[in-house]
């Protein structure tokens, strides 16, 4: 006759007690939504030949730019580069543990997540700065397109329409690793960037955050350094 099964005896494991952090900024997570909004313009801009819009949704793509790098090192500590960029091997090693599913600790970014980030950051930088360069002397473009040798141009202008396919095939990587997360590990990484909160436990440290005020003296900075640089350079 076979023995009943023995329950594992002491005391169950204790309860994880979790609670709704504040972990993104509004700044941060401004800048994240309108940079999906203004990538979506360029693309549609692009489509329909409105290429002055085109031009202006480019100008603030590079002033969101430029205010993501400073927050980078002067923002909250969630937002800053020296907090969330580790080494290519923690990010590695950090993939390589996807398929176990496991409670949400992260309070920023994880370690792949960070480079994703600067991936993304140095794709748009290309965008933007091949842009100022890109169109045609005659029909029109960026506001330097005049100023560089014709040879020159033309292939700042490949490099800015190619750029474009690896800043979409970027977005669906990055959109895929969001659905990914959600069904194999269940961490929901969307809502924390629309309310700024995410469930963690309650002995994790709260992140310090910076002044809106001073964010939005970045963007006034970073649209008058675009607009200079347009209207000067």
């Amino acid at each position: 006759m076979a023995k009943p099964a023995r329950r594992p005896s002491g005391p169950p494991p204790p309860r994880v007690v979790t609670l709704n952090m504040r972990v993104w900024d509004a700044p941060t997570r401004l800048f994240h939504w309108a940079i999906v909004i203004l990538v979506i313009t360029s693309y549609v801009t692009m489509q329909l030949d409105w290429l002055q819009l085109h031009t202006y949704s480019g100008y603030a793509v590079l002033t969101l730019l430029l205010f993501r790098i400073a927050w980078g090192f002067v923002g909250s500590e969630t937002s800053r580069f020296s907090k969330f960029l580790r080494s290519p091997v923690a990010g590695l090693r950090h993939l390589a543990t996807f398929r176990g599913r496991e409670p949400d600790r992260e309070i920023g970014h994880n370690a792949a997540g960070g480079w994703m980030v600067i991936v993304l950051l140095l794709a748009l930088f290309l965008q933007t700065g091949t842009g100022l360069f890109a169109g045609d002397p005659i029909d029109g473009g960026g506001p330097f397109v005049d100023q560089i040798a014709e040879s020159t141009q033309k292939t700042l202008n490949r490099i800015h329409h190619f750029n474009f396919n690896v800043i979409l095939f970027l977005t669906g990587l990055h959109i895929l690793a969001i659905l990914a997360y959600a069904a194999v590990k269940r961490h929901d990484l969307v809502r924390p960037m629309v309310t700024g909160k995410k469930r963690l436990p309650a002995n994790t440290r709260q992140p310090r955050f910076a002044s809106p005020l001073l964010a939005l003296v970045i963007v006034i900075v970073a649209a008058a350094c675009v607009w200079g640089l347009v209207r000067y350079g």
